[in-house]
């Protein structure tokens, strides 16, 4: 018997995700639950396994192509390809089936004008043929269910109707935009409805309705009945021109990951006032406590002990201190958030994601030790789900790991705010004794730069709030 394989929903508000690469070929054999394909969301990249075993004997999307979530994108069988055809004639037969209850709303064949007016072509814009046809409506279904996907794709624009109040899916296509996009319409009183998108099934995409913001042009009114106003309000055509690469220059394109990162922080950059400040803190009694404690961190915990833990726990309780780096810009409204859900950027061979330890103020040392391993761990190997990735209210990157003494990062949305580390190293420093005397000796150093939205954080704040994370690092006062 044949098995669809479908493309999941990895989130509430995903509606689509894109193929990267199918670990199996057709014909090959595959167990329950085995890695089947790879995909990328707008919120995380994740191994899909296979629902059954059998034989994968179809692969209807290839790789790079994206698809909307429940959609079949293979088929599995063991009992030979060919059976792949008669399964997807059984799927078509399966979906007449639902039809048989709909006869029981059609007792309203008490009006027998509706039924023929319903056949009629002149007619198909009346609202009461609607429930009149049983058994086309079913088969326009599938069909249309499709013809959406792929004329969208293609042409841009559809306009079956849906039986969500008169809606057209491209009209709902469009509103299911990412909430990101949702809430810059909102804050710009701009109707996503009337925006021409570029993205898959013509949703508007970030910088659809940034381009579009950015052009200068008022809103669209809603004309009713007038498919002019979407088109007339199409400024994302007005893209930047693409390079000519010259001659001996290798071109390659984008993944996935490096667009929706592009996008990111591009959208970022353009929401809030970014402003960084950059303090020197003393990471030596930090560093002596943990070299201390790390073996019998390690024989306690299973995990080692890094100094990331200690930055986490000193940012939590800076945090309570100063929660409005803990909010989110809503309109003229500032959201002040109850949880604290620390951002830890997580940097990959193919890209960066910045998986999310969930009320870090409620762990100790040892718990934030254990879930930021947990995190990077799985993130490394495409094993995070979609709310692990979701709901960071303050983001922390340690682009120290590399070497860098420090940098300018640039904010998470909808946070208000991203802490960098730089590398910790041994420095000359000059100290005062407790004499006055003033003397020169090695300290473990390193540089810690806060990028703030300027909208709603003064500089005043933003000083008092790496002053106080100075003061947590540099008095060392943790219990492991």
């Amino acid at each position: 018997m044949a098995t669809d394989v479908v493309m999941p929903q990895m989130g509430e508000s995903i509606a689509e995700g894109t193929i990267t690469k199918w670990l199996k070929n057709v014909g090959d054999h595959v167990d329950r639950d085995e890695p089947l394909f790879e995909i990328s969301t707008d919120k995380v990249d994740a191994e899909i396994p296979s629902p059954a075993a059998g034989t994968l004997t179809e692969i209807k999307y290839k790789e790079g192509e994206t698809v909307e979530v429940n959609t079949v994108v293979a088929v599995l069988d063991g009992e030979g390809a060919k059976l792949s055809e008669e399964a997807a004639a059984a799927a078509t037969e399966q979906e007449t089936p639902p039809p048989a209850p709909e006869p029981e709303p059609a007792p309203v064949e008490a009006t027998p004008a509706e039924p023929p007016a319903s056949v009629e072509p002149p007619k198909p814009a009346e609202p009461p043929a609607k429930p009149a046809p049983p058994p086309p409506p079913v088969a326009h279904k599938t069909e249309v269910k499709h013809l959406v996907k792929r004329s969208d794709v293609s042409a841009g624009k559809t306009s079956t109707q849906v039986g969500n109040g008169g809606a057209t899916a491209e009209d709902l296509r469009r509103t299911k935009s990412s909430p990101l996009v949702r809430r810059i319409a909102d804050e710009h009183g701009i109707d996503i409805k009337q925006l021409e998108g570029t993205g898959m099934s013509g949703r508007v995409t970030k910088n659809d309705i940034l381009s579009f913001i950015e052009s200068g042009t008022p809103a669209p009114q809603v004309a009713a009945g007038s498919k002019a106003a979407p088109s007339q309000a199409a400024p994302v055509a007005q893209a930047a021109p693409a390079l000519k690469p010259a001659e001996g220059d290798r071109v390659e394109q984008m993944s996935v990951m490096r667009k929706k990162i592009a996008d990111h922080m591009v959208a970022s950059r353009r929401t809030s006032a970014h402003v960084t400040t950059v303090y020197e803190i003393d990471m030596t009694k930090i560093a002596k406590l943990r070299d201390e404690n790390r073996a019998a961190f390690q024989e306690r915990t299973g995990t080692k002990l890094t100094f990331m833990p200690f930055i986490f726990k000193a940012v939590t309780d800076a945090i309570r201190q100063f929660p409005i780096f803990n909010s989110q810009v809503s309109g003229d409204q500032i959201v002040y958030k109850r949880d604290i859900n620390l951002g830890m950027a997580v940097a990959l061979d193919w890209g960066l994601i910045v998986p999310v330890i969930k009320r870090a103020d409620d762990l100790s040392i040892s718990g934030l030790a254990r879930a930021a391993n947990d995190l990077a761990d799985r993130a490394r190997t495409k094993q995070l789900k979609p709310d692990e990735v979701a709901g960071g209210t303050f983001t922390i990157t340690n682009p120290g790991v590399f070497g860098g003494l420090f940098g300018t990062p640039i904010i998470n949305q909808p946070q208000v705010a991203i802490l960098g580390v730089g590398k910790i190293e041994k420095r000359a420093k000059v100290l005062t004794s407790s004499d006055d005397e003033d003397y020169i000796a090695i300290r473990q150093m390193a540089y810690f730069a806060l990028s703030f939205d300027h909208r709603i954080i003064d500089g005043s704040d933003a000083e008092k709030f790496l002053a106080y994370l100075k003061e947590q690092l540099e008095s060392a006062q943790f219990a492991i």
